[in-house]
Order: structure tokens, then C-alpha cells, then sequence
């Protein structure tokens, strides 16, 4: 009979010590939501917008908007057509179009130093327009990155919410028993507190993965802002001498392409730039590396002779050096293309969805506490 009761003492003290875990884990999940819910909200929303904010652009902006055709205009055709609409300026990049019905982007420093957005379009090598370095894809991703305050303060600042974000993810897993059920859960008909709480479970559920890569990846931001940044890989080899502001011809800068395409067949080449001194071309693209941006991978070639000047394979970086290409590209679902991209738009939205029924449910759980608060007072509900 002792060791019957013994047994009931131990039982009852192991679940009073799991609840006043769950418990505190409970008021640690609240006490974040409560304190960071809208600016949580904020980045969360600018995120997902920022996913999509090429598209946005697209949308707004008609010089970025052609009509797809066979013929496909060469890389020097395209970056002689953006210097001879403005052949004052000095180009500085030209990157292939976004997607299939996308001109193709010259950005160009003007003399006071800003730059213009020059559309091109791939087909006939045609101007179609201009228009300013701020777009919506440049205020979303500043703004979502580092809340348009000078990076060296903003970045980090965004970057710490990785840490309150992971524990809300962890402490979740603690206050949703058996949470691997509840994907399935359609949320309940009833009073407002009900079904808003199982719209939160729902989202809460369904975007754990993407919350962790989200998590873990805005921590990696924290880490390389405060010191831990990789090393950068070596500068390939560039021509000395004057920098001449002569305009390329179309000839040569094809004749260089194919020259770089020659020795590196596996680069897909995304982006074309002229060296500080005009006299070679940078290449950057995707090759046989997973999870890279496209600047890990580069070639560079001399305009006159086609001499390869020097190349950076990006399945040569460190591991440290991988991890920081990979932040971005697993971060903003860019690896994919468009279906990965699309994916990630909608866990974004899972998660405002998130910290919105979130802020709500604490408020409806406030004034519930808080009628309850006059009632054993003897107050009416609505006095002051």
C-alpha cells in the first residue's frame, strides 16, 4: 500500500512539474509575442512583399515589361544599346532579364553619383527605358533588412529578432501537445477566441520548417554584422592603366563572352561587368555549386585579346564561405525559381497570419482577464 501511494506522490510531482514547464514556456511564447508581435508583423509582411518585389516592379514599372520572341539579342548588343542611349554615363553592370517576359537591366553611375536603372530589352537589343535606383524591390529589401537606418545599426537590430523568434518556435513545440496532429486540423466554428487560436495553431504548425530556416539564417546576419563575416575570395587579376570611358563595341564584348564561355562552358552567365578600367569584363552566374549567389561564381576576361584573367569557382570556397553564400538564397527562396519563390511568399504570409492572430488572441485573453478582475470585485464588466 506505500509504495502504491509512493508511486501516486511521484506521478502527481512529475506532472506538476511538466505543467509549470509548459507553463513557463506558455509565458515566455506570450510575453515575446506581446513585446514584438507588430514589429515582428512588420518584417514578416516586408519579407514576403520583398520575395515578390521584382515582379512588383514589374508591374509598375512599363519599360521592364516586353514581349517574349525567338531571337535573343547578345550580351554585347544589349550593353552597346544601354551606352549609346546614354553615352554619358559610365555602366556599370548589365544583368539578364528576371524572367521570361523581363527586359534586361543596365544599371548606369551618373556624374552625381547615383545610379540608373537602363531596360533593355534581350530580343532586339532595343532601349525600352529608364527609371530610378529606388523601386519597390530597393525600399522593400532595405527596409526589411535593416529598416532603411544605416546598415551597420539596422542590420543587426533586424537580425537580433532571429533569437526571440526562435524561442517562440521552440517553446511552441512545448505548449502545443501533440502538435504533429494538428496539420490536419481545420479551424473550429465558434467563439471568436476558439477559432482565431486554431488558425494559430494551424499557421503555427504548417510553417515550423520555414521558421527554423528563417531563424537560423537571420541568426547567421547577426553573427557575420557583429564580426563573423567570411573571408572574401580572392580578387581576379585586373589590367592596369588608365580608365577609359570609350563605349564597348558590341563585337569585342561578345568576342570576350565567348572567349570566358569557352574556358568555363558550366557558367550560366547571369551578369556582365566591366572592370574599373574598362579594359576587361567580369562575368558572374550560376555553375555546378548549390546554394550560391551568383557573384561566388566569376570569370574574368580581357575586351582586347580574350585572355582569361582569372576565374572564382564557388564549389572552391571554404565552409565558412558557403555558409555565407547560402544565407541569402535559402533566406529570400531564390534557388528555385519561381516555384520556390512562390513557396516561400506563402509561408511568409503563414507567418504574419502568425503574429497577427498572435497579438489578437493575447488582447482577447487580456480583457477576458480583466472582466473576470471586476466580476470577483463586484464591478460591473464596463466600469472604467
Amino acid at each position: 500500500m506505500p509504495s502504491s501511494l509512493e508511486s501516486s506522490a511521484a506521478t502527481l510531482a512529475a506532472a506538476k512539474t511538466r505543467s509549470s514547464a509548459r507553463r513557463l514556456w506558455f509565458d515566455l511564447h506570450s510575453w515575446i509575442g506581446m513585446k514584438l508581435c507588430l514589429l515582428l508583423c512588420f518584417i514578416f509582411c516586408t519579407g514576403t512583399l520583398a520575395v515578390v518585389a521584382t515582379e512588383i516592379d514589374w508591374l509598375i514599372e512599363p519599360a521592364m515589361r516586353v514581349t517574349p520572341q525567338e531571337r535573343q539579342a547578345s550580351w554585347g548588343e544589349m550593353l552597346a544599346a544601354a551606352e549609346r542611349a546614354h553615352p554619358g554615363l559610365r555602366l556599370r553592370s548589365l544583368a539578364a532579364p528576371h524572367g521570361e517576359r523581363f527586359a534586361a537591366e543596365a544599371l548606369m553611375r551618373q556624374d552625381n553619383g547615383e545610379l540608373l536603372r537602363v531596360w533593355v530589352n534581350p530580343h532586339t537589343a532595343q532601349v525600352t527605358g529608364q527609371s530610378s535606383w529606388w523601386s519597390a524591390q530597393r525600399w522593400l529589401r532595405d527596409t526589411h533588412r535593416n529598416l532603411m537606418l544605416p546598415p551597420k545599426y539596422g542590420v543587426p537590430l533586424v537580425a537580433l529578432l532571429s533569437i526571440p523568434l526562435l524561442l517562440m518556435l521552440v517553446s511552441s513545440l512545448y505548449i502545443y501537445k501533440r502538435w504533429w496532429r494538428g496539420f490536419l486540423a481545420w479551424p473550429r466554428k465558434g467563439k471568436p477566441r476558439l477559432t482565431w487560436g486554431d488558425v494559430h495553431r494551424l499557421a503555427g504548425v504548417w510553417s515550423l520548417g520555414f521558421m527554423l530556416l528563417i531563424g537560423v539564417t537571420a541568426f547567421w546576419y547577426l553573427a557575420e554584422s557583429l564580426g563573423a563575416k567570411a573571408p572574401l575570395p580572392p580578387t581576379i587579376v585586373q589590367l592596369r592603366g588608365a580608365a577609359t570611358r570609350a563605349p564597348l563595341a558590341a563585337q569585342d564584348v561578345d568576342r570576350a563572352v565567348a572567349a570566358a564561355q569557352a574556358a568555363w562552358p558550366d557558367l550560366k552567365i547571369s551578369s556582365v561587368r566591366p572592370s574599373p578600367n574598362g579594359k576587361a569584363l567580369l562575368l558572374e552566374g550560376q555553375a555546378n555549386g548549390w546554394l550560391l549567389r551568383e557573384r561566388a561564381n566569376v570569370i574574368g576576361v580581357e575586351i582586347a585579346s580574350g585572355v582569361i584573367l582569372g576565374r572564382n569557382d564557388g564549389q572552391d570556397m571554404s565552409v565558412h564561405q558557403r555558409i555565407g553564400e547560402a544565407a541569402d538564397p535559402i533566406h529570400f527562396g531564390t534557388f528555385g525559381g519561381w516555384p520556390v519563390r512562390a513557396l516561400w511568399c506563402f509561408f511568409g504570409i503563414l507567418l504574419t497570419t502568425l503574429s497577427l492572430t498572435g497579438a489578437y488572441l493575447y488582447g482577447i485573453r487580456i480583457a477576458e482577464s480583466a472582466r473576470t478582475a471586476l466580476k470577483r470585485r463586484g464591478a460591473p464588466a464596463g466600469a472604467p
